[in-house]
């Protein structure tokens, strides 16, 4: 058995007992460290971590297929898996001397993020001091490292956006996480109060557009070459896919045993509505991941002939990215709606891979108007400026 497939193998070895987790990490508004360290045990962390710091330098789909199986498991906890899972790869986008600072001593540290504006950085010699306090930092109470965005200003000018690396030492993370969905990630405030960040733990997002990043000097392979607006977004949509699937397997069984005393004692699984609502999930569900699993791996596989990624294409990416987000929330609601009152019961998988999709929808990747119009700008060959292409 190939590395890869032992990974993926160990990640469907652990669905049941995260699956039998779910509530826990519900109740204590965070993933469960166990689950956290059994993943790890798998290699699932370095799937996307560059070889020279004993990653697997896998392909996308790979990494996607781990995360959707987490996520049909349980919501947050796919969710997390994939937030912190990407991060290896962006950090192998960084400068040798911030790999070296992050791996150089232990392999397996982990990275949340913030990528959002929620802070100020001023250029300094040798570097940076940056202040901030950002929000939904999934994961963080398992990391000793954190990912941050936020625009550069030399003066009061604006001269860059960057994504800044820093150490535990130098944030500190506040409780405020209080959900109706996604309870269990655990997604905390980073506050920064004026650090010192040297350059080269700072990556502009001009450089990631353009797939030309510091980081290919170590690591030259074709996954450090892919854009970080298709790799990323698609990190938000996969565990949705996985959620959708989740609710789908479980209302099936559910449906499977249900008896509808309102209709006379009819059995579920005998009702042709309900298998017509099956088949319709199922379909919405295939497809999101077909396109997005379709879309990243023709990316990567011209990646691996050295070609040039059309700017079409990654459009294409972000399109069915949002789309892929769409379909899944369709899928869920289609289900939910037919599951009779019980499933509304606390502790019951469906409602919580309702709660769980729905508030992954919310995420800024899947804003789908914005992306839509990006590919309509494209379609009618009027340029794009945008780093989450």
């Amino acid at each position: 058995m190939s590395e890869l497939a032992a990974v993926i193998a160990g990640v469907r070895d652990l669905l049941p007992v995260l699956r039998e987790r779910a509530q826990e990490a519900e109740d204590a508004r965070r993933i469960p460290a166990e689950s956290v360290k059994a993943l790890q045990e798998t290699g699932f962390f370095r799937l996307l971590q560059p070889k020279p710091y004993g990653g697997l330098e896998a392909d996308p789909v790979t990494f996607y297929t781990a995360v959707k199986l987490v996520a049909s498991a349980c919501g947050s906890t796919g969710w997390v898996a994939s937030i912190l899972g990407v991060h290896p790869w962006h950090v192998g986008l960084f400068d040798a001397r911030a790999q070296e600072e992050v791996w150089g001593e232990d392999h397996d540290v982990r990275i949340s993020s913030s990528y959002a504006p929620m802070g100020k950085a001023t250029v300094v010699e040798g570097g940076y001091r940056l202040s901030g306090r950002w929000s939904f930092s999934s994961g963080c109470d398992h990391c000793s490292w954190v990912l941050v965005g936020g625009p550069a200003f030399d003066g009061e000018h604006p001269v860059d956006f960057c994504s800044y690396l820093l150490p535990i030492a130098d944030y500190s993370i506040v409780d405020v996480w209080d959900t109706v969905g996604l309870r269990g990630t655990g997604s905390n405030d980073i506050v920064v109060e004026d650090v010192f960040v040297p350059a080269h733990r700072a990556l502009s997002f001009v450089a990631t557009s353009k797939c030309k990043t510091p980081g290919q000097e170590l690591n030259p392979g074709p996954l450090y070459r892919l854009p970080y607006g298709s790799v990323h977004p698609s990190t938000i949509t996969a565990p949705i896919i996985g959620m959708a699937q989740g609710a789908y397997d479980a209302h099936v069984e559910h449906q499977g045993k249900r008896v509808r005393a309102a209709y006379a004692g009819e059995q579920s699984k005998e009702d042709p509505f309900a298998k017509v609502r099956i088949a319709e999930a199922a379909s919405e569900i295939d497809a999101a991941w077909l396109q997005l699993t379709h879309n990243i791996d023709e990316l990567y596989q011209l990646a691996c002939r050295g070609e040039k990624l059309p700017f079409s294409t990654r459009l294409r990416v972000r399109r069915d990215q949002v789309r892929g987000t769409e379909r899944s929330i369709a899928a869920i609601d289609r289900l939910f709606e037919n599951s009779g009152g019980r499933a509304l019961q606390r502790g019951t998988p469906i409602q919580r891979f309702w709660r769980d999709a729905h508030a992954g929808r919310v995420h800024a990747a899947n804003d789908a108007e914005r992306a839509y119009v990006l590919f309509g700008t494209g379609a009618f060959g009027l340029p794009v400026e945008n780093a989450m292409v």
